[in-house]
């Protein structure tokens, strides 16, 4: 034989109880909404691995404004994929051609608005840059936001993958 549990039955005002279901519901609705508020404050950042990768953003800025492919080789991992504001998509080998035969080629490159979200061996840098330079002849010159995503593999850091999307100012088309 089984034993049943029985609860009293208990009557609740019809105000407590529309109270009580429209409580439920501002949270039901309006959660989702906070929650998106939030993530722009990501968890705590390990302070040591921010200032390597900040260390490595310097490093790989030079690098560009010098051409100098050594120190963009060691620092590309050999998957590496960037995609360019003009929606090209460059291998390893390919963004070393391009700057070794001087077709890309920077003469600015200032960096600010950087955020860092470290995930374990994986960290997500995501900044602005103005930059002034050329691309196959093309005048690149202008403002953009960019991700570079670093993994760390056998206690290297290497960047694994970027993407670059020009900033327009307010007013003018996409």
């Amino acid at each position: 034989m089984r034993a049943q549990l029985r609860f009293p039955a208990t009557v609740v005002a019809p105000e407590v109880a529309l109270r009580a279901s429209m409580c439920l519901l501002l949270l039901v609705v309006c959660g989702p909404s906070a929650a998106a508020r939030s993530i722009p404050h990501p968890h705590r950042q390990p302070k040591r691995i921010v200032r390597t990768i900040e260390k490595l953003e310097g490093q790989w800025r030079q690098a560009e404004l010098h051409a100098d492919t050594a120190v963009m080789s060691s620092m590309l991992s050999d998957d590496y994929l960037g995609i360019y504001a003009n929606g090209m998509l460059a291998t390893k080998a390919e963004t070393l051609a391009a700057f070794q035969d001087g077709r890309a080629h920077f003469t600015e490159i200032d960096t600010f608005d950087r955020k860092l979200r470290v995930f374990g061996t994986t960290v997500v840098v995501i900044s602005k840059a103005k930059v002034a330079g050329t691309t196959d002849g093309e005048n690149i010159s202008g403002l953009y936001r960019y991700t570079r995503v670093y993994h760390r593999s056998s206690g290297v850091w290497k960047i694994v993958s970027f993407e670059a999307s020009a900033l327009h100012e307010h007013g003018h088309p996409h």
